[in-house]
């Protein structure tokens, strides 16, 4: 294809996304001005400001959600980010309305246009995913790897054929004139790990050709990605502060934790009391399982879940990981599994200040010490506190490898803001639906392909039975 057209694809989505939010912002007009507007004391023209407001909080929200990024996302995480951006954008603006009518008006009128507009998401998902897919096909792409164990990119690029497709590959061990031949016949390129001298060379080889690269990082490339630029000589100078939160930071961090955590705790009771007594009810053995977890700068502390498996899933005193259709997995625990409900108990270690909402997710003490010998930086996660849920968890899987969930950490930690805690609270919520990220690991496994969560899992039964 043309790589010109690839330049008008930011244009497409451009204009996509404002089709979406012209006819979101029409729907709400019409449902507000005929079933709120004539009750309301409004000035006329306070009719455009309020429509203004509604239709910039909707932009802003769907932004920052994915909802317009056809083509990026699949059609039903698109639809879900839209669906969870219009639930926020109307019950902020069904506060509004209320505040300014001084009552609570009636919530029908929301719920309608909730409605519709969530029947529009889906119609507009999928007719602009079709649009973007028939202008702009998946690229054709070449693997350049170092070693063969590399080649594992290629299932997991495959797992969006919609929008990638790893036609070729090539060792750098066969020279860099044959790499370089084999890359200009393709659009795009996926470097793999290999020397940083000659990935430089790739890059600016890619650049001077206009190749796109995808390059999977490391934690020194991270570090320099959330480097601050300083112009004050004339050499520039990229500083990389290395340091964990402010002061302020931690305060406002720890507030957060505090409020939701109290709400999460009050409005999830009823949830906590049924699971308990299906664990409870289902074998007669312990309800909850506690472990002992790593959180910031090396602490230990007693984290809480309800227990999953069988009681004494380990008594033979042989640890082994959950894997992908593990039988010590109980038919209750399968199923709060699936739908996080054994991570609620958490919300109390939070209120007591062992963990946060947004967080690098806790490792067992002995595991960290086994993931260390092979990763001596896996204690950088140790800068932040433990988390309920995290980059990693949102961007992963449940058994993604150690590695990729200790750069996904890392780029967490050196890129923190409060908004992006805001957009991985929201992307949790996407988790829960999503069947693969509670996925188990294969049986046959190796130390260096065991994910972090599984691995912190593999003694629920046993030490649920001990406490």
């Amino acid at each position: 294809m043309d790589t010109k057209i690839w330049q008008f694809r930011k244009t497409l989505l451009l204009v996509l996304g404002f089709f979406s939010l012209c006819a979101n912002g029409w729907m709400f007009w019409t449902v507000w001005s005929q079933q709120y507007a004539s009750t309301a004391n409004y000035y006329r023209n306070g009719y455009f400001v309020l429509f203004g407001l509604y239709v910039l909080l909707l932009f802003l929200i769907s932004y920052n959600n994915g909802a317009y990024r056809a083509g990026y996302f699949r059609v039903s995480e698109l639809i879900f980010a839209h669906v969870t951006s219009l639930c926020l954008t109307n019950g902020v603006e069904y506060l509004q309305i209320s505040l300014i009518d001084g009552r609570l008006v009636p919530v029908g009128g929301m719920l309608w246009l909730t409605l519709m507009q969530a029947v529009f998401a889906i119609f507009w998902s999928v007719l602009a995913t079709r649009i973007y897919f028939l202008i702009y096909p998946p690229r054709k792409m070449v693997l350049v790897y170092q070693n063969d164990s590399d080649k594992y990119l290629i299932g997991k690029i495959h797992h969006r054929a919609d929008k990638y497709n790893i036609e070729d590959t090539i060792s750098i061990g066969e020279g860099m004139e044959n790499v370089k031949k084999k890359i200009l016949q393709y659009h795009a390129v996926v470097l793999s790990e290999m020397p940083d001298e000659t990935r430089n060379e790739l890059m600016r080889f890619c650049f001077k050709n206009d190749r796109r690269a995808y390059i999977v990082p490391s934690l020194t490339d991270i570090m320099l990605g959330n480097a601050s630029t300083i112009n004050l000589f004339d050499t520039p100078l990229l500083l990389c502060r290395n340091r964990s939160l402010t002061y302020e930071q931690r305060l406002v961090k720890r507030t957060m934790d505090l409020v939701v955590s109290s709400v999460g705790i009050i409005v999830a009771s009823p949830f906590m009391l049924i699971v308990a007594l299906a664990v409870k009810l289902y074998d007669g053995g312990p309800v909850l399982f506690k472990q002992d977890r790593l959180t910031k700068d090396g602490k230990v502390f007693r984290l809480y879940k309800f227990r999953s498996m069988v009681v004494d899933a380990e008594k033979d005193g042989v640890a082994r990981l959950a894997t992908q259709h593990d039988e010590r997995i109980t038919p209750v625990g399968k199923f709060i599994r699936a739908t996080r409900l054994d991570e609620l108990p958490q919300l109390f270690n939070i209120f007591m200040g062992s963990m946060s909402l947004v967080g690098p997710r806790p490792e067992r003490p002995e595991i960290a010490k086994q993931y260390l010998e092979i990763m001596p930086q896996f204690d950088y996660r140790l800068k932040f506190k433990a988390g309920l849920t995290g980059y990693a968890q949102v961007m992963g899987k449940y058994n993604t490898t150690p590695q990729d969930k200790l750069t996904l950490d890392l780029m967490y930690i050196e890129g923190y803001s409060l908004l992006l805690d805001f957009k991985i609270l929201l992307l949790t919520l996407k988790t829960i639906f999503v069947r693969e990220s509670t996925e188990g690991i294969d049986e046959h496994a190796t130390i260096a392909d065991r994910p972090i969560e599984a691995a912190a899992e593999e003694n629920d039964g046993k030490t649920g039975a001990k406490q």
